[in-house]
C-alpha cells in the first residue's frame, strides 16, 4: 500500500470502518508520521462527540426483540469434510435395500439439500448487508475526514436530534439522527436539499443513525426531513419536521 493511500485511510480508521490487513498497515504508519497521528486522534474525538450528539437510550422492548429474534435464527449446517467421514464397505444387504428405503432416503436428502440451499442463501445476503454496511460507512467516513468538514446541529418534531456534516470539497453531507419517532410501515423520513427554495430529494431512512445524503450538495443552503410514503416522493407531501441551514 502506498504512502499517499494510507494519509487517505485515517479518517475511516478513526470511526473503525477498515479491514484488519489495513488497519495494522495504518497503525504502523501512524507510529512513524506525526502529521497522521495527529489527525486521526482528532478525527476519533470528533466522531466521538458527533456519536454523542446524535445518541439515544434503546427503547425498553429492545432487549425482548432481540432475545426473541434469537431463538428463531437458524444456524448454518457445520461444515464436514473428507476427513471427517468415515469411510464403510459397502455390503451387500446395503446394495439390495428396499426401493421404499431409498425413496425415503433420497427425499431426505433432497429436503436437506434444500435447507442447506436455504441457509447458504441467508448466509450469502448476510454478507451482502455486511458488506454494503461497511461501504456505507466508508463513505461516512470520507465526509467526517474532509478537511472542510463543517457540522450544524437541529431539533426534530417530536424530540429527536439532528445534526448535519458538510464537506463542500468532497460535495458531500451527512446526516446523523438520533431520536426520531417510531413511523408505520408504510412510512419512511426523507431527506431534502433546499436550493433556493426549492426542496430536492437527497435519500431515506427510517431509524436512527447516520447517512450520507444522495445527490452533490450543489448550490443548495439548506436540508430538510419529511415523513413520505414508502419509497419517498418527488416532492415534499408533508410539512417538514426539521429544516436546517447548511454550515458554509
Amino acid at each position: 500500500m502506498s504512502d499517499e493511500l494510507v494519509h487517505v485511510l485515517t479518517g475511516a480508521y478513526a470511526l473503525n470502518a477498515v479491514p484488519d490487513n489495513e488497519r495494522e498497515t495504518v497503525e504502523r504508519h501512524v507510529r512513524q508520521c506525526t502529521a497522521c497521528a495527529q489527525e486521526v486522534q482528532e478525527l476519533t474525538a470528533t466522531a466521538a462527540r458527533l456519536g454523542t450528539a446524535a445518541a439515544a437510550a434503546p427503547p425498553p422492548a429492545m432487549k425482548r426483540q432481540v432475545i426473541t429474534r434469537i431463538q428463531t435464527a437458524r444456524q448454518l449446517p457445520p461444515q464436514v469434510t473428507d476427513a471427517d467421514v468415515v469411510r464403510r464397505p459397502t455390503t451387500g444387504r446395503a446394495r439390495h435395500m428396499p426401493r421404499l428405503v431409498l425413496a425415503a432416503c433420497v427425499a431426505g436428502a433432497t429436503a436437506f439439500g434444500g435447507m442447506a440451499a436455504w441457509q447458504s442463501q441467508e448466509a450469502q445476503q448476510a454478507g451482502q448487508l455486511a458488506q454494503q454496511a461497511r461501504e456505507e460507512t466508508a463513505d461516512v467516513a470520507r465526509v467526517l475526514a474532509a478537511s472542510d468538514a463543517r457540522s450544524a446541529s437541529g431539533s426534530v418534531k417530536g424530540g429527536a436530534r439532528a445534526t448535519v456534516i458538510v464537506s463542500r470539497s468532497q460535495n458531500s453531507a451527512v446526516f446523523l439522527a438520533s431520536g426520531l419517532p417510531e413511523l408505520p410501515d408504510d412510512k419512511t423520513y426523507q431527506l431534502w436539499f433546499a436550493d433556493d427554495g426549492t426542496m430536492r430529494p437527497a435519500g431515506l431512512m427510517r431509524r436512527d443513525g447516520g447517512v450520507v445524503m444522495e445527490g452533490d450538495i450543489g448550490k443548495a443552503t439548506g436540508m430538510g426531513v419529511t415523513v413520505e410514503p414508502v419509497g419517498g416522493s418527488s416532492q415534499p407531501t408533508t410539512t417538514p419536521v426539521a429544516l436546517m441551514a447548511l454550515p458554509s
